[in-house]
């Protein structure tokens, strides 16, 4: 079995990092190992634990939290009140995988998670990748979902598996096949254009069509 990804959050208000861990255990693969206020405690964490990841405030008690990413080689999303372009670029700079603007709901923290965890997936420490490999990894850890190719891709695959003999839409078909709307929808678009698949609309109560899709000849 997959040992989860240890997770390190870094914040001084307790009740933000008690969140945020709460979130980390509740997605599968995953497993917070500790909250640090300080970085004098996140450091200690850091020896400890050997962390995977680490959700790190940008601003803490006694020092920098970008700075704090920026000497340490393990992965980390800055969590920041400050949403100026300076603060992002210098994140970035530093390492930090991605960065996200307080507030946020809970599931923008959750589709972050999912995405680093398909991430490191793509990418494994221990086997050589390719340029498809690493485009598509960068493309799911930023947001993107995976770049549609002319060629049948795994995403694509999947989603006709899931497709099945049944007319669908969008929102149904990425729920079975465990992938965002957005990248069922970019993916079913490439399959219609390419003939793979036939586009139907359903006109409901509010008179706005419903894109639905079928397998050719169903």
């Amino acid at each position: 079995m997959t040992e989860p990804l240890r997770v390190l959050i870094v914040d001084d208000d307790f009740r933000v990092a008690g969140l945020h861990r709460d979130i980390v255990d509740a997605r599968p693969g995953f497993r917070a190992v500790g909250t640090a206020p300080t970085l004098a405690a996140a450091l200690r964490a850091v020896q400890e634990h050997s962390p995977d990841l680490m959700l790190v405030d940008a601003y803490l008690p006694d020092g920098d939290g970008v700075r704090f990413i920026a000497s340490h080689p393990i992965d980390a999303i800055l969590i920041s009140a400050a949403a100026d372009g300076s603060t992002v670029r210098r994140a970035l700079r530093a390492g930090a995988l991605s960065v996200l603007t307080k507030p946020f709901a809970s599931q923008v923290l959750e589709t972050r998670l999912d995405a680093y965890a398909r991430f490191r997936n793509l990418l494994p420490e221990d086997h050589a990748t390719n340029q498809e490999q690493i485009d598509r990894a960068l493309a799911i850890l930023h947001g993107g979902g995976e770049p549609v190719s002319t060629g049948r891709s795994a995403t694509e695959t999947l989603i006709l598996a899931h497709l099945g003999e049944d007319e669908a839409s969008a929102a149904e078909i990425a729920e079975r096949a465990g992938v965002s709307r957005a990248t069922a929808q970019r993916h079913l678009a490439a399959l219609a254009t390419r003939g793979l698949i036939e586009v139907r609309l359903r006109y409901g109560s509010t008179g706005r069509p419903e894109h639905r899709y079928i397998r050719p000849g169903t």
